[in-house]
């Protein structure tokens, strides 16, 4: 019997629209938009594009989005600047740094710059110390996203042997600390995994977030296994795969995501949600 399809579009629509709810019930009680910040250096053609969309998605749920464009040329001195203007700004609700930078700027110090409580990416070394203790207001997007996918799937989570494949700060490490939160118990691999299937096989929940085209294949998943696929691959024709086989992984799986339309709805949406839990933390320090 062929696996349970996860829809992530489907999802990030029920999240959206709980978080416009929100926002209209905070400009009611405040008469204040949240509004999400930007910052965005120089041109790549892929950061104009995800800038684009998470306008997009603000609009969409009553966010105010708020872009600030830097040139390539700019010093990283220029960028903390501005984040700090933004940090002192009160209208604003959460920062995101659009990445990457340009080449010579320190991505760790300039992420870091951000103030903890706007730090919508979840990015911050205060935040992620946060999350390894279990306490973190804002949470990486990617990562709480594959969570509500399992969730709402009704995957069992207590109990379950898991295996996050990918040990990098955005994806890997902290939804490892997410699944242990809910009582999984976890294995993290990685490049250096000798024997990567032989763990695969005895997981009750797979995440592959490696960026390497159908790496997990039918013969490494055990039957009935929720199969989460954080990878999004270009093809040499241009079509775009995940980090698993999927018309193979799909007859043997009991819940698959699939690549487009799984994880990556849940990311914007999911930094929506985080925007509104930032313009809510703030005022409930007020």
């Amino acid at each position: 019997m062929a696996a349970r399809i996860i829809d992530g579009k489907e999802i990030a629509r029920e999240v959206r629209a709980e978080v416009k709810a929100r926002a209209h019930a905070f400009r009611e009680a405040y008469g204040e938009t949240p509004a999400l910040a930007v910052v965005l250096v120089g041109e790549d053609p892929a950061s104009q594009i995800y800038v684009a969309n998470k306008q997009k998605a603000c609009g969409w749920v009553g966010i105010r989005s708020v872009t600030v464009r830097l040139p390539e040329t700019a010093t990283e001195d220029e960028v903390l600047s501005e984040i700090a203007r933004l940090n002192a700004d009160a209208s604003i609700s959460g920062i995101l740094v659009q990445l990457p930078l340009p080449r010579g700027m320190n991505a760790d110090r300039v992420t870091a710059s951000v103030a903890p409580e706007k730090d919508v990416d979840g990015f911050h070394p205060i935040n992620a110390g946060r999350l390894l203790r279990g306490r973190a207001p804002l949470e990486p997007c990617t990562p709480a996203g594959c969570v509500r996918l399992l969730k709402k799937a009704g995957v069992p989570l207590a109990g379950a042997n898991a295996v996050v494949v990918g040990r990098s700060n955005i994806v890997g490490k902290p939804l490892a600390m997410m699944l242990l939160r809910e009582n999984c118990t976890v294995t993290i691999c990685h490049s250096r995994t000798e024997n990567l299937a032989d763990f695969v096989r005895r997981a009750d929940i797979v995440v592959s977030a490696v960026g390497h085209p159908r790496m997990i294949t039918a013969g490494m998943v055990k039957p009935g296994a929720a199969v989460i696929d954080v990878g999004i691959n270009r093809l040499p024709d241009g079509t775009l795969t995940g980090d698993v086989d999927f018309e193979g992984v799909r007859e043997v799986a009991g819940w698959i995501t699939p690549v487009p339309g799984g994880v990556g709805p849940m990311t914007i949406a999911m930094l929506l949600k985080n925007t509104m839990d930032a313009a809510e933390n703030a005022r409930s320090t007020v």
